[in-house]
């Protein structure tokens, strides 16, 4: 089996399912036929989400599920509302971000809840075996990986075009079931994210330049011709090397020392 996560987004200015996940129906659709394998297609959120589950049935998605939960839950809450539904897919299937623009990180989130390998972001796939997936990085630059077991995977919106439904499919659509599954995840079931920044050290304290008027000040802050500060040189051991080296960079305010 094969799964789809997708996202629907109630807004008025937005409605519907994003470009991303719209693709990543369309990816999940090709593997399935790659493989043989049935695909399904989940979402997280209320009954204003079926005309959307409604369009991948029409598409050649198998059953269509709809998780009842708020749809104001974090990141965290909807990958593990999603877990036990997708468990047992040999792949999974997300867009990179919803048509409200969210985070994009219910991907990584959904492959930590299934221990499962993760590809993000992808950019080009070949239904080969295994799978081979390129993935867009910084700088123009890409990453090919091969996909050797059962993974998440989520795409980028310009990777693929939903495919349109044929007219027949279409219309058994409109009054096929979107199956309800129940979950017991709650809002208040989660322990608040730890949000890890960057270490910025703290401003060196410098004394004011001197100079009667602010163009003389100006004139010494931005002189380059000042000699530079020489710098040391120490012969010790490893122990008296590692203090003298805390001192350097506490007195630059890259760490702090306790007193």
């Amino acid at each position: 089996m094969i799964a789809a996560c997708v996202k629907w987004v109630g807004d008025e200015a937005m409605a519907g399912l994003s470009a991303a996940d719209e693709a990543a129906i369309e990816m999940a659709l090709r593997h399935g036929e790659a493989k043989g394998h049935s695909v399904i297609a989940v979402t997280v959120g209320g009954p204003r989400s079926d005309p959307a589950m409604r369009t991948a049935l029409a598409c050649g998605v198998r059953t269509a599920i709809r998780i009842d939960a708020p749809d104001d839950m974090d990141s965290a809450l909807v990958a593990a509302a999603l877990t036990p539904v997708v468990a047992h897919s040999a792949a999974v299937w997300c867009g990179d971000f919803s048509a409200d623009r969210g985070t994009g990180s219910v991907p990584a989130f959904l492959a930590a809840q299934l221990r499962r390998q993760q590809a993000l972001g992808l950019i080009s796939v070949d239904f080969v075996d295994p799978l081979r997936v390129t993935r867009r990085l910084d700088g123009g630059r890409r990453e090919v990986l091969r996909v050797t077991g059962p993974a998440v995977l989520s795409v980028e919106g310009s990777i693929a075009r939903l495919r349109r439904a044929a007219l027949r499919p279409a219309l058994a659509a409109q009054s096929a079931e979107v199956l309800p599954y129940g979950t017991n995840v709650a809002p208040g079931d989660h322990t608040s994210l730890v949000v890890v920044r960057p270490y910025r050290p703290r401003a060196r304290v410098l004394p004011a330049p001197a100079g009667a008027t602010a163009l003389d000040r100006l004139r010494v802050l931005t002189d380059s011709s000042a000699a530079p500060q020489p710098g040391e040189t120490l012969e010790a051991g490893p122990k008296e090397a590692a203090r003298r080296i805390i001192e350097v960079l506490a007195g630059w305010g890259y760490v702090e020392v306790a007193g």
